[in-house]
């Protein structure tokens, strides 16, 4: 992970980082992005709450497609577009899309961000072919062993675009408390399920 884990939020000028990814646009998603997590989180608790169940409730599984509603959402009323992959929606905004991945249902630190197991093939080719390329000084996959299956896991959904970079919104929440904790940057997938980032930085999540 990236050493340094800068802080934006509200009121906060973005970062060098972000306008160059988000253009003119950035100061407005660097406030919209915790606004809109925290819409889908309330979404996702009043279901959880109608369900009325004793042990697993419907807040994860809710708060997923809400927050990829909510972010398709909100880079519609910034001038982006949605790109629809696969029946899920994915907001666009200056060649960059949003990747949201809810990665504890508990304050934890951004280093125990992992995918699970059984993770759907396109998630990780997303994040292989969308997501940036391996820091330098890790050992590229000798041309020998390269398979088929690792090629296409770098082959770029046309869907998405092929240019099209993604910038990860890792967080974490609960439905008793909200979210806790809001990162974002790129991340590069590890072999191991594991994320390095290249760069990342904090959001404030929205309070109240």
């Amino acid at each position: 992970m990236h050493s340094g884990v800068r802080r934006n939020g509200k009121g906060a000028s973005p970062s060098a980082w972000a306008q160059k990814r988000f253009g003119t646009q950035a100061s407005r998603l660097v406030a919209g992005v915790p606004k809109r997590l925290s819409r889908a989180h309330q979404r996702a608790r009043a279901v959880h709450a109608e369900a009325n169940l004793r042990k697993r409730g419907p807040y994860g599984h809710i708060l997923a497609e809400a927050v990829r509603e909510e972010l398709a959402d909100e880079a519609l009323a910034l001038g982006g577009t949605v790109r629809e992959l696969r029946g899920y929606a994915y907001a666009v905004i200056n060649g960059h899309a949003l990747f949201p991945f809810r990665y504890a249902d508990r304050a934890a630190p951004l280093d125990r961000a992992r995918l699970r197991a059984d993770v759907s093939p396109q998630r990780r080719r997303m994040l292989t072919a969308h997501g940036p390329e391996a820091p330098e000084g890790l050992f590229p996959l000798d041309d020998i062993l390269t398979t088929d299956a690792y090629v296409d896991l770098h082959e770029v959904f046309e869907e998405l675009g092929r240019t099209t970079k993604l910038v990860s919104v890792f967080f974490t929440s609960a439905w008793e408390d909200g979210i806790h904790a809001i990162h974002w940057g790129d991340a590069h997938l590890d072999g191991d399920r594991t994320f390095i980032w290249s760069y990342v930085e904090r959001l404030t999540p929205e309070r109240g």
